[in-house]
């Protein structure tokens, strides 16, 4: 791991590496922590951004692609009690967070877990790939995403960045 970094809310405790498990729904004995998530059907799309996602999307685990960041998300009470056409007018409306996200693929891959139905810490796990020359790139990204109406929502976010 090349770091752990706090952007909102209690930090997680310090570890020196990071295991990304597939198909296990129960902590891994031994762990400091253990963050569990499931991909499930995207919330917030309609078909035409599906399609247009799907189509420049990279798959992940690209050779080149040695940089990943894993960014656990909780947003607050608040946005959780609006209804899903408010939250989807926040979110692909005003925030542009669809939009700005497909400006960065296919540099960046990535893929979204769900936790909050799962009774997690985090609402969401967010996994990104890049090559090492794209992590200005990525940091861009995460840094107009983060200026958003949307990120006035999140009460933790966590940053941890990795290196194979």
């Amino acid at each position: 791991m090349r770091s752990l970094s706090v952007v909102a809310g209690r930090p997680l405790p310090a570890v020196e590496r990071l295991a990304v498990v597939d198909g296990t729904r129960t902590a891994v004995p031994g762990a400091t922590w253990t963050l569990l998530g499931v991909v499930g059907h995207e919330r917030y799309v309609e078909r035409r951004e599906r399609a247009e996602l799907a189509a420049r999307s990279p798959a992940l685990g690209r050779r080149e692609a040695t940089m990943a960041a894993l960014i656990p998300i909780r947003k607050s009470a608040a946005w959780w009690a609006l209804a899903q056409d408010e939250r989807r007018a926040i979110l692909a409306g005003r925030s542009r967070h669809i939009a700005t996200g497909l400006e960065y693929l296919p540099a960046v891959a990535r893929r979204l877990h769900h936790s909050r139905d799962l009774g997690e810490a985090f609402d969401f796990l967010t996994w990104f790939e890049f090559a090492p020359a794209e992590e200005a790139a990525f940091d861009e990204l995460v840094r107009r995403l983060r200026a958003t109406e949307e990120w006035s929502f999140i009460e933790r976010e966590i940053d941890i960045r990795l290196e194979r």
